[in-house]
């Protein structure tokens, strides 16, 4: 077996950055990342790009600081499948982290589908405690370009930061 270490950096996402994150959903997904990009240059939100030395980022997540008072809101958080389970999702959610405590807040919240039990544990392992569910729902883009409401039910998650 061989290891392979890839040093990554975390940093702003940008508009330039969407041609390449393909792997993170659709034209519609991407086409409302783009849209946030919009609020993180008036700095309601933050979006952010991991990225090895290549610069192309592998993982991609937002933070929302429009949600809740004292808080930021992670959100969209994704990986690249090929990339999964090689810690890769610990290093964007502790980027995350690290942007709301420098905003002076300290708390860090977010929303994970029921569905998604590998998610929800990685947020436990890293001291996210649950304390409520909620419905939620969005539109997705289905193979044909159609799009679809998606229904699910989240379980509200909570870490105090130090």
């Amino acid at each position: 077996m061989i290891d392979v270490v890839l040093k990554l950096s975390a940093r702003d996402l940008v508009h330039a950055d969407l041609a390449s994150c393909g792997w993170a959903g659709s034209d519609h997904h991407l086409a409302g990342v783009a849209r946030q990009l919009e609020r993180a240059r008036i700095g309601e939100v933050d979006y952010l790009a991991v990225c090895p030395a290549t610069n192309i980022p592998v993982a991609k997540g937002g933070i929302d600081y429009q949600v809740k008072d004292g808080a930021g809101t992670l959100w969209q958080l994704a990986v690249h499948p090929a990339l999964q389970s090689c810690g890769i999702g610990t290093f964007l959610v502790e980027a995350a982290e690290l942007r709301i405590r420098n905003r002076g807040l300290r708390r860090a919240e977010l929303a994970v589908e029921e569905s998604n039990p590998r998610a929800r544990a990685l947020y436990e392992r890293l001291g996210y405690v649950a304390y409520d569910r909620r419905p939620d729902s969005w539109d997705e883009q289905a193979a044909d370009g159609s799009l679809r409401r998606y229904e699910t039910i989240c379980t509200l998650m909570r870490k105090e930061l130090a």
